[in-house]
C-alpha cells in the first residue's frame, strides 16, 4: 500500500513537471519567457523524472517523451509513455505531429541470444525468408544460424563452421536448392539446414582467387534445382556462380553423427569472372523486379553498376555510373520506381 501511494504522489509530481515544462515554452515561442533557476532544461527534466521513477524509466524513452512535448505542445500524452508503452494506432498522431517528430515510437521489442556465438564476434549478415517465416543470421567467426519464429517465440538452429580462420563476410537463401549459403575470405559455404540433428551437411566450395565480401542470389522461378549466386570480391570483380543440385549429393552416412563437411573444388563450377569496379565491391544485390543486378564500389569512377545477368554472362558492356567519393550502399524501392544510392 505504501509503494502504491508513493507511486501516485510521483505521478502527481511528474504531472506538474509536465505542466510547467509545457507554460515554459509556451511562453518561450510567444517571447514573454525571462529564464529564472527553475528553467526546465532537458538536463532537468531527465534528473527530476529519474529521481521520481528511479531505474525503471530507460534513458531513451525519457528522451523520446521530451522531444515529443517539445516538438508539439499540444500533443496528447500519457504517463506511461515514460516506461515505454506508448499510444496505439486508434489514438493517432496529429497531421502536424507526424510532421514535426520524426521520432518513431517503439512499442515492443525483443531481445534473441543465441549461445554459440561467442563473446568478441559480431553479425555480419541477417536476411529474413519472408515464404518460410524465418531469419537467418552469419556471424563473423562462423555462426551459421536459423531463427524460426513458431507460436510468437523464437527457435534457433545453429551451425558452427571454422576453416582456415576464415571471417565470413555475406550470407544469403538459396531459393530452389534450399540451402543456406554464405562467403568467407576464400571459400563459399553451401549449409543444408534440413538435415535433421546433428548431421549438418556443409559444403564448401574453394578456392577462390579474391578475397570475397558480400553474396546475394538471383531469385529466377523458372529455374527448378538451380541457383545462380552472385559475389564482390575485394579486387573490384563481380563473380556469378551456378549450383545445381547435382553438385550437392547431399548424402547421409549412416552411424555418423557428427556433421559432413565436404570440400568441392571450384573449378568443377561454372563461374564467371567480371571486373566491373576498380576498388573493393562493398554490395551487392539482384533486384528482381527489374530483372537486374546491381553492385557498388567506394570507386569514384565505376561507382554502380546495374544491368542484365545476360550482359555480365555475356561479357557484354554494362550500365555504369560515376559518383563522386563512390558509393557504400543501395536499394530499391518498387513502388515509386526509384534506386537511392548513399555515399
Amino acid at each position: 500500500a505504501l509503494e502504491l501511494l508513493d507511486f501516485k504522489n510521483a505521478l502527481k509530481q511528474f504531472q506538474k513537471l509536465v505542466e510547467k515544462m509545457v507554460t515554459q515554452k509556451t511562453k518561450e515561442r510567444l517571447g514573454l519567457y525571462i529564464e529564472d533557476d527553475d528553467e526546465i532544461d532537458y538536463d532537468k527534466f531527465y534528473t527530476t523524472t529519474q529521481t521520481l521513477f528511479g531505474a525503471e524509466v530507460k534513458d531513451h524513452n525519457i528522451k523520446t517523451f521530451f522531444r515529443k512535448i517539445s516538438n508539439n505542445l499540444d500533443a496528447r500524452t500519457e504517463w506511461c509513455e515514460i516506461f515505454g508503452y506508448f499510444i496505439g494506432e486508434s489514438d493517432a498522431m496529429s497531421p502536424q505531429m507526424k510532421e514535426e517528430n520524426m521520432v518513431f515510437l517503439v512499442s515492443e521489442k525483443q531481445q534473441i541470444t543465441n549461445a554459440v556465438v561467442k563473446r568478441q564476434d559480431v553479425i555480419k549478415g541477417i536476411l529474413k525468408v519472408p515464404h518460410l517465416d524465418f531469419t537467418i543470421t552469419s556471424s563473423q567467426k562462423g555462426v551459421l544460424t536459423i531463427f524460426n519464429n513458431q507460436r510468437k517465440s523464437f527457435f534457433s538452429y545453429p551451425f558452427y563452421f571454422h576453416q582456415d580462420a576464415a571471417w565470413i563476410t555475406g550470407c544469403d537463401f538459396l531459393p530452389q536448392l534450399k540451402c543456406v549459403v554464405a562467403v568467407t575470405e576464400r571459400t563459399v559455404i553451401v549449409w543444408d539446414y534440413k538435415s535433421k540433428g546433428s548431421q549438418n551437411n556443409c559444403f564448401v566450395i574453394k578456392p577462390m582467387e579474391n578475397g570475397l565480401l558480400c553474396v546475394c542470389t538471383v531469385t529466377m522461378s523458372d529455374h527448378l534445382a538451380k541457383d545462380n549466386i552472385l559475389m564482390g570480391d575485394d579486387k573490384g570483380y563481380v563473380h556469378l556462380l551456378t549450383v545445381t543440385s547435382d553438385h550437392f549429393g547431399l548424402k547421409q552416412c549412416k552411424g555418423k553423427k557428427e556433421s559432413q563437411l565436404q570440400v568441392l573444388d571450384s573449378k568443377t563450377f561454372n563461374i564467371v569472372k567480371r571486373k566491373l569496379h576498380d576498388d573493393w565491391v562493398v554490395k551487392i544485390k539482384y533486384i528482381s523486379d527489374l530483372n537486374c543486378f546491381g553492385s557498388c564500389s567506394s570507386d569514384s569512377i565505376h561507382s554502380f553498376v546495374l544491368d542484365d545477368i545476360k550482359r555480365l554472362e555475356d561479357n557484354l558492356p554494362v550500365k555504369e555510373f560515376s559518383v563522386p567519393k563512390g558509393v557504400n550502399a543501395f536499394t530499391y524501392c518498387g513502388k515509386a520506381k526509384v534506386i537511392v544510392t548513399g555515399g
